[in-house]
């Protein structure tokens, strides 16, 4: 049986979901916009070099979800995981 302590603090990550919100978000918006035929590298490189959300389809609410976030968050996120291969 786990008993917690109570005098123990227990720190909780917020930047771990974050990751994980921006991973899913691309991996939608990725996925979205190679059903509607689009290059769909050349269109999320597009939207976080120019900020411009035209680049983006709202197809399944894409453009949306891409710009609930920060594209420096993306970025972030996209070089880590690439950093960590």
């Amino acid at each position: 049986m786990n008993v917690m302590d109570s005098n123990t603090t227990f720190l909780f990550d917020v930047s771990e979901i974050d990751n994980v919100l921006v991973d899913q978000t691309i991996k939608d918006v990725y996925e979205a916009l190679e059903e509607k035929g689009y290059n769909p590298i050349n269109q999320i490189v597009g939207y976080l070099i120019s900020g411009d959300p035209g680049y983006i389809s709202s197809y399944k609410e894409s453009r949306k979800k891409i710009c609930k976030l920060e594209r420096t968050q993306i970025i972030e996120v996209l070089l880590r995981n690439y950093l960590s291969k």
